[in-house]
Formats: structure tokens, sequence, C-alpha cells
């Protein structure tokens, strides 16, 4: 029997704590807008059979690196889990939904259902926002476990992780301070917002407008102090014709952020549209 699952509403998410932001029915709720008629208690139930498969396997193990190698070999080696190398900007990759039913993921995508089901399981498995492919961490006695979901789960060294950071930060090799703060957990609003900012960059690349408004709208819902995601939606707008919404996004994007190093080019957009740049007080 399928139990319970609340999909919460998107008015009320910005007034959420990080702590109680639900993590995979916000996730569900964002596919929602893509697949209106996903039901997700039956997703939630199908997160719940993995878990359940593996309790009785998982309680008998003493360490947490023992217990997270058993839930990778049964998602990644015994159902299949993967990440889509083929097809890695198909936006069902960021879709939960889909993940679940395909399962095939993005690196982000497939942490979420590592984590939901590690943490039914009580193994306290936290996401990563690594730059480049999203990661996940376990605590361990000595320091921390770190693994990529998208390739197995497989576990990554330090010199692979400062490797791997090293072109994201204009080639310069990340020091053990550094390191540390990239291998903060990500809180559940940051995991959210960069499925959605994924999800927004794939849509605008393939100028689906629609769609890459729609992303940035709720990436606004999620977090309204997100500029970046204002001025993407504004010049999602721009592309729909939508003139009056996309004078409203630019006209405040520039307001806010009057120094900020696209705002010529912002500037020069609402010229084009006939609003002038306006005036900050």
């Amino acid at each position: 029997m399928q139990g319970k699952i609340t999909l919460p509403a998107w008015d009320s998410l910005a007034e959420l704590d990080d702590e109680a932001l639900p993590l995979l029915p916000t996730a569900l709720l964002i596919a929602r807008d893509e697949y209106p008629d996903l039901d997700p208690a039956a997703y939630d139930a199908l997160v719940q059979s993995h878990a359940d498969h593996l309790r009785t396997e998982v309680d008998t193990l003493d360490h947490f690196p023992l217990k997270i190698a058993a839930v990778n070999r049964h998602l990644f080696d015994e159902l299949g889990y993967g990440g889509d190398h083929g097809e890695y900007y198909d936006p069902r990759n960021s879709y939960l939904n889909q993940v679940l039913d395909r399962r095939l993921g993005n690196p982000i995508s497939l942490a979420l259902v590592q984590m939901e089901v590690a943490r039914r399981l009580g193994i306290p498995l936290d996401g990563v926002s690594f730059p480049g492919h999203f990661l996940v961490r376990l605590p361990v006695d000595d320091g921390m476990l770190v693994m990529d979901p998208f390739n197995g789960g497989r576990p990554l060294d330090v010199d692979e992780l400062r490797e791997r950071a090293r072109s994201h930060l204009g080639g310069e090799v990340p020091d053990d301070q550094v390191l540390a703060q990239i291998l903060d957990a990500a809180p559940a609003r940051a995991i959210l917002m960069r499925m959605l900012r994924n999800l927004h960059g794939v849509y605008a690349e393939r100028g689906e407008w629609d769609r890459a408004a729609r992303s940035a709208d709720r990436l606004l819902k999620l977090a309204p102090e997100q500029e970046d995601a204002l001025r993407d939606r504004g010049l999602a707008y721009l592309q729909l014709d939508h003139l009056a919404g996309a004078r409203h996004d630019l006209g405040l994007y520039l307001k806010r952020n009057a120094q900020a190093s696209d705002a010529q080019w912002v500037r020069d957009k609402l010229i084009e549209l006939g609003a002038g740049a306006p005036r900050l007080h």
C-alpha cells in the first residue's frame, strides 16, 4: 500500500528554512511542471522499496563505508542506475520521475536518489555542490568519503578532487582550506536551485524559452534574492515577446545590480525595448 506524500506549494518555499525544505517532494514538484500527471506517492514508494530491499543487509553492517557500499551496489550494479553519458543534456535527466523510470540521470539527480535511499537507512549521506559535477559525501572516522554518483558511486581521493576543482578555479590547485569549503554539505535549497539552473541552461540552449522562463521563475520561488534568475527570466520573456514582463525583470535587475558586469548589456536591451534605463534612487 502506497503511503501519502504531500508536495509543497510553490509560494511557500521561500519562507521555509533549509532544514524544513523537503528534498524529494520538492524535486517531484519541479518535475510536475513538465509531467503534470505524475503520481508523487508512486515515486516515493519506489524510493522506499529500494531502501526496504537493503534494510536487513545494511542493518547487519557496522560501519558507514560498508553500508554505503551496499547501497551503491544495489542502485548502480543491480538496479542499473547510471549517468546518461550519451545524452547528458537531455532535460529528462533533471526530472526525478524520469530518472526513477529510466534509471538514467545527471550527477545531481542520481545523487538525490542515492541520498534519499541512504538517509532512509540511517546513513548520513550529503550532497556536495562541487564545481562541474555534483558529488556526495559521507562522514567517516578520519574525515569524509567523497563519491561520484554519475559514475556508479566511485570514491574519489584528494588528488582527484583537487584536479577536478582546478579546472574550475582558473587553473589554481585548491589548498586544504579551499577544498574543505568546496566539500561543504549542500543544503536542500542549494541542490534544488542547481537542478533548476541546469534546466534553465538546457532549455535556453535549445531555444525553448517558455520552459527557460518557467525554470527561472521556479528558481525565484525558491530563492527570491537570486538576481541572475531575475535577469534570466526577463531575457526569456523578451524572447517570448512578453515585453511587459521583460521590462519589469530587467529593470529590477539593473536597479539591484547597477554595477554588474553585464549591466550595460542589459541596459541596452531595455533601451531597445523603449523602456530606457531605470533611474537609481
